[in-house]
């Protein structure tokens, strides 16, 4: 299973309604396509005061690489992409993505497709 996991430092003017349907439509993305599941995301209430500035996170499970590149070329995301970089503060500067090969408990905790695509340059 492969975590995809986005920090965002939205910009102080970027209402909480536009979030909220950045978000909607990503897990409605989610819910579309086959390999995607668990979309989960929201503003950050970390006690712990360590967030340095992002203030809102996501993330989506992916059964494979592949199927993580798939959501990677799809439209809608390219499109929801570019307006979490339109509301972010300092474009592509105001976010962090992490992707995890996790263990996936929903296959009795075998591995996700280990064949990892190259690094992009």
């Amino acid at each position: 299973m492969i975590r995809h996991i986005v920090l965002t430092r939205f910009a102080p003017e970027t209402p909480e309604e536009t979030v909220a349907a950045i978000y909607a439509g990503l897990s409605a993305l989610t819910d579309r396509l086959p390999g995607a599941r668990d979309f989960v995301g929201g503003p950050s209430s970390s006690p712990e005061d360590l967030e340095r500035g992002y203030t809102h996170a996501f993330t989506i499970d992916f059964h494979s690489w592949a199927d993580l590149e798939a959501y990677a070329r799809d439209p809608d995301h390219r499109a929801l992409g570019a307006r979490i970089v339109e509301n972010a503060l300092g474009g592509l500067d105001g976010i962090l993505v992490v992707d995890l090969d996790l263990p996936d408990p929903a296959r009795d905790g075998a591995p996700g497709d280990a064949r990892r695509p190259p690094r992009r340059p």
